[in-house]
């Protein structure tokens, strides 16, 4: 359940007020008396990825639609001292009926009729340094300080994870970028080179959406379909930008589909029933339910005049073992003793590995850069267990058996787009200045404790670039670096000053032209 778009029940009018942590709700009391303004920005602050440093901005701009517009809709729309009633009972249930908080606000609120905070952003998909913020988020009326704040739970976890997953897909795409140009490869094929199996092993279907449209600011293979109405939603087409193929894929098969083929006949009717199913266009076999050399050195090769005949790829999917190993063989890795004689693929054929396997039996061609194409009607994606540096493996080990990483299709799980955290880059919303009585305060969290990692910007911010074009942080920043700043308001007072759309994000980010 997405609890940003539940409208289905009473508790719903003022769900998204206790999306946030029990500690805040009495928070309003606790602020110097005459707080009229908080300001926080949201910044990655650390890497636990070696080599990124860099974090790629996505995501605000569905957090403000679903939360700040979809979220509070039955909120302001609903009887307003039906509404207080009910954030008054869920108060009592929490933390007891004696709980000491004023509701006042939580009234004011529902008779402004919207939540007066204003964003100011960078644009989605820039690629923003460690330590410099990527938005920044105040209140705009001041009995509302308590507000910027308040949201900083839902912000958070909105906003991370959709961040994280595009820095991540950014990872790979750098990766296969730079494989892609070494070895010849079509640099439009990258496009499709890492494909998202992740739906299944994520936190539920709001979080693989949120994750997967990250996957695809950098690539267009996803089975996430889910990820698609996300889209349209949260990032809409817009006359002068339309977002076009947001996501593509091809038929496969499953290992079910598989198993029952083999146990009701067998593994070579099954491949032939699955190319009747699909005389053209390019379909996927999963290929290791039983032997998988089997499959390459006696299936394919009775079945190659049809394969051959097809108009579009066989894709084969193995799905076990250990990657490197299994598509460029064993010969390729260095911590396995070489054979006391020479081998052959009848012989021995993990020794040679899917590609050169294929490779023998289908051919193909050698591109201009000098390395080797397979067939276009023959192809291979792995799609478990890959991991950036086993990508980065298995395309140098293809690189040095003299094959363009083209030949290889990578498929990603959860593994790549869930084991990760907050604090994987260290994503923090953290306020840096206030207003009290009238006067600016510049505030700061420099715990002595610390490595200093903790250690927050202070004051008002602006974000510019320098000489070389990379973006840098100003601090205690004066209104001319204030209003030089590319951070831009893009949602005040309940209604967006600017939006993109998902090819705006994309071109952004720059991996999709």
């Amino acid at each position: 359940m997405n609890l940003l778009a539940d409208t289905t029940t009473t508790a719903a009018i003022t769900a998204p007020l206790f999306l946030t942590d029990c500690y805040k709700l009495g928070h309003k009391d606790l602020y110097p008396t005459g707080t009229t303004k908080v300001y926080s920005n949201y910044t990655n602050r650390a890497s636990r990825i070696d080599g990124v440093d860099h974090v790629v901005h996505f995501g605000l701009q569905a957090f403000i639609q679903s939360y700040c517009v979809e979220a509070f809709a039955p909120f302001f729309a609903a009887d307003e001292d039906e509404a207080i009633a009910e954030y008054e009972k869920t108060l009592v249930s929490v933390l007891g009926p004696e709980h000491g908080i004023d509701t006042s606000h939580i009234r004011e609120l529902h008779q402004l009729g919207y939540l007066p905070l204003v964003f100011r952003s960078l644009p989605e998909g820039t690629r923003v340094p460690l330590r410099v913020p990527s938005f920044t988020v105040e209140n705009t009326e001041a009995d509302f300080f308590w507000l910027t704040n308040y949201i900083e739970t839902i912000l958070s976890a909105e906003i991370w994870q959709a961040s994280t997953s595009a820095t991540t897909a950014d990872v790979y795409r750098q990766l296969l970028d730079a494989a892609a140009q070494r070895t010849g490869g079509d640099s439009a094929f990258v496009n499709w080179q890492l494909h998202d199996f992740s739906f299944r092993g994520m936190g539920g279907a709001h979080a693989a959406a949120m994750s997967g449209a990250g996957h695809l600011l950098s690539f267009t293979g996803s089975d996430s379909l889910g990820t698609i109405d996300w889209v349209n939603r949260y990032y809409p087409s817009t006359a002068g930008s339309e977002n076009g193929q947001i996501l593509g894929s091809i038929p496969a098969t499953e290992h079910s589909v598989m198993c029952a083929g083999i146990a009701h006949e067998d593994e070579q009717a099954t491949f032939e029933r699955i190319l009747e199913k699909h005389p053209v266009g390019n379909v996927s076999v999963v290929s290791d339910t039983m032997n998988f050399w089997s499959v390459l050195g006696e299936i394919l090769p009775t079945l190659k005049n049809k394969i051959m005949a097809r108009e579009g790829k066989l894709v084969i999917r193995p799905d076990s073992g250990d990657p490197a190993d299994i598509v460029c063989g064993t010969r390729s890795n260095p911590e396995i003793p070489e054979p006391e004689q020479d081998q052959t693929p009848e012989q021995n054929p993990a020794y040679f590995g899917a590609v050169q396997l294929l490779w023998n039996e289908f051919g193909g061609t050698i591109n201009a850069a000098g390395f080797k194409e397979l067939d276009p009607h023959i192809g291979l994606i792995y799609g478990d267990s890959i991991t950036p540096a086993r990508a980065k493996d298995i395309t140098e080990r293809l690189e040095k058996a003299g094959f363009a990483a083209s030949n290889i299709v990578f498929g990603v799980g959860s593994f790549t787009y869930q084991y990760v955290t907050r604090d994987t880059f260290s994503s923090a919303v953290k306020a840096t200045w206030a207003e009290i009585d009238g006067q600016g305060y510049d505030l700061l969290k420099d715990p002595v404790t610390d490595s200093g990692m903790k250690k927050s910007a202070t004051g008002r911010l602006a974000v510019l670039r320098d000489e070389q074009g990379e973006l840098y942080l100003v601090e205690r920043a004066d209104a001319k670096a204030q209003a030089a700043s590319l951070l831009e308001a893009v949602w005040k007072d309940g209604g967006f000053l600017k939006t993109q759309s998902f090819k705006d994000v994309r071109n952004v980010l720059g991996n999709i032209a």
